[in-house]
């Protein structure tokens, strides 16, 4: 049995913003969310500047008491904001009907990375007493996915994903299949990631995987430009509410886009770097067109993964020239990584929002920053400024560290 999975609800914490028509206005704008990092001192590290979320507290978001949000690390709260937003806009009332047809799936790359540094610093500091007995269900990669049903006392499928920068689409992608098959009505879905500690940032910057652009860090992160040196790491989330086409309809529900298909595969090449050919990459979108019930003809706009690095550029374009073939001349294909930086396990989540809103508003995002493309890198990749367009269907890319490759297919509802 396959069912139609339709989007109606989207919710985002960023850099760009915090209210989804916030959001868009500043991607159609070009705007950067990238900056100097203001929560801890990194005057001597490599790397200075990260797509931030400044001035943000969950009790302006939702309702929730204080004490409960201290039990909460940082990637739950972003993850709960979102959610609640998304949940607004749906206009579900989960006290209503059937709580086991209503499901949680949220992916993070890495989880609770600030709450692990805080309790390791307070294990050697002051010993094994002092460690927090909120430390486990703090840091769990599942800790979003649990919290969120338990806030709504959602009881039907629930679960998380960590693939790495793959993890939000994977979430999306067995969400959107978990209705398809009957298994549930409506998913929360997305992902949320908090890595900007300096655990976080030491590691990346160590892999020598971050640009180093400390003096303009917002045209730091520019995909597919021949001057790009490493991606931003930035943090937040993207949520979306997916429910049964048919749900939805008796419902009343506004339906902002419809999923179509969703495709996954590996590398099997190298734990960070990626395929030179782009063959998981174009394998992942593939199965997602094939999965989808169209043509690659049929894409109008790639949101692509772009995100900033020498290899992953160049492998993304030689994998969607192997997938579209002719047709490749004539889709537009772009990164708002170029700004908001990459979001790692939540960038799915966040991009897949932009998605949903590029296909109500006819518009394709603009790649900022790219000034002089690099050799190999001959796409249509919208620079510099959003474009208004005829959008019907959406072909959206993640890949991650692992060799992990997601891809869905949104389609604009008519």
């Amino acid at each position: 049995m396959s069912r139609r999975v339709v989007v109606t609800g989207l919710g985002v914490v960023t850099s760009l913003g915090f209210e989804v028509p916030d959001f868009w206005d500043r991607i159609c704008a070009g705007k950067s969310g990238v900056g100097p990092i203001a929560r801890f001192d990194c005057s001597d590290y490599k790397v200075r500047f990260a797509g931030e979320i400044k001035e943000f507290e969950l009790i302006e978001h939702m309702q929730i008491e204080a004490k409960d949000v201290k039990r909460l690390d940082r990637f739950v709260q972003f993850a709960m904001a979102a959610a609640a937003k998304a949940v607004r806009q749906s206009g579900m009332d989960f006290s209503k009907g059937d709580q086991y047809r209503n499901g949680v799936l949220i992916g993070s790359g890495i989880g609770g990375l600030e709450e692990i540094e805080q309790q390791h610093n307070q294990l050697f500091d002051r010993g094994p007493s002092r460690v927090s007995p909120f430390m486990i269900p703090k840091l769990m990669v599942n800790a979003a996915s649990g919290n969120i049903s338990v806030n709504w006392q959602l009881r039907g499928p629930n679960s998380a994903v960590a693939t790495a920068c793959a993890s939000a689409t994977n979430a999306i992608g067995d969400a959107f299949r978990l209705i398809q098959l009957d298994h549930a009505d409506v998913m929360i879905t997305g992902g949320s990631e908090a890595a900007i500690t300096p655990m976080g940032l030491s590691g990346f910057a160590r892999m020598a995987a971050l640009s180093t652009r400390n003096e303009e860090p917002e045209r730091a992160s520019r995909p597919w430009d021949k001057d790009r040196d490493g991606f931003v790491i930035a943090e937040g989330s993207g949520v979306l509410v997916l429910e049964e086409f048919e749900h939805a309809k008796k419902r009343g529900a506004n339906i902002l886009a419809e999923i179509l298909g969703y495709g996954m595969s590996a590398d099997g090449n190298h734990m960070t770097a990626p395929d030179p050919e782009g063959r998981g990459a174009a394998r992942a979108m593939q199965c997602a067109i094939k999965d989808a019930k169209i043509n690659a003809s049929d894409i109008d706009y790639v949101n692509a993964h772009g995100t900033s690095t020498p290899l992953g550029d160049k492998a993304e374009t030689f994998a969607i020239k192997t997938v579209f073939a002719e047709h490749v001349r004539k889709i537009a294909v772009s990164s708002i990584k170029s700004q908001m930086g990459h979001l790692l396990g939540a960038s799915g989540g966040v991009e897949a929002v932009a998605c949903v809103l590029a296909l109500q508003n006819q518009v394709a995002p603009p790649t900022i920053n790219l000034d002089n493309p690099d050799e190999g890198c001959d796409l249509d990749y919208v620079p510099h400024e959003a474009r208004p367009m005829p959008i019907r269907r959406i072909l959206k890319n993640s890949f991650g560290f692992g060799g992990h490759n997601a891809c869905l297919v949104l389609e604009r509802v008519m």
